[in-house]
């Protein structure tokens, strides 16, 4: 019998899975100049990433009052999807997953993105019926509560030490401590790797090969 670790393995999806950082810190600061804010710097735009969509929009944009949130949520979704087809997966996460599946792993998605977004992304995608279960920050508590963890683990009945959580940034990693699950960072998404060490992942990957051949070895 193949040893195995972790029974459930839950993913991040955009800087984890995709290679969406730069297009969504984009399209935040150009939804909050769209409604007169001020633009977001690089950083500040990027380590939102993750966070429900209008909890990531009211940190990015402090100055927007309250009442234009709705309008500051159309605007992002409109620039975003107008170029949501240049985004792609990193290179080597297909293989990775196939072969997770191959080790009877159950596969999560736990995504500030919403359930709009996921949806027409694993639609428009080679990941169709890869994932046994995923979880939108529009569906449940967003990062890094841990409660979209915490129901993907009472789907499957697994417990918190038998479920694994890998994402680019500090939210998933704290989400992942918060719900008494281990943790993976990688670097190559949202945020920098050095904010990593007080959450405590097993590992930071630095590219899809090294993570692949950890999961290997390790998972």
């Amino acid at each position: 019998m193949t040893f195995r670790r972790f029974d459930l393995i839950a993913f991040d999806w955009d800087g984890t899975l995709f290679d969406s950082t730069a297009i969504i810190a984009r399209c935040i600061q150009a939804a909050v100049l769209d409604v007169g804010g001020q633009k977001p710097s690089d950083e500040a735009a990027s380590y939102v990433i993750g966070m429900g969509l209008m909890q990531a929009l009211a940190h990015a944009a402090p100055d927007v009052p309250e009442e234009r949130y709705p309008l500051l949520g159309d605007r992002y979704r409109h620039h975003y999807f107008a170029i949501q087809h240049e985004i792609s997966l990193f290179e080597g996460v297909l293989p990775m997953l196939a072969a997770l599946k191959a080790r009877g792993h159950l596969l999560a998605v736990a995504t500030g993105k919403s359930r709009r977004g996921l949806d027409e992304a694993l639609a428009t995608s080679t990941l169709a019926g890869t994932f046994d279960a995923s979880r939108t920050a529009d569906q449940t508590a967003g990062k890094p509560d841990p409660l979209m963890l915490h129901e993907l683990m009472a789907e499957f009945d697994v417990p918190p030490e038998r479920t694994l959580m890998i994402g680019d940034t500090t939210h998933d990693l704290q989400m992942a401590l918060n719900a008494g699950c281990a943790s993976v960072g990688v670097s190559y998404g949202a945020h920098e790797p050095e904010a990593f060490v007080a959450l405590k992942p097993l590992l930071v990957a630095h590219d899809v090969t090294q993570l692949h051949d950890w999961l290997r070895a390790h998972a």
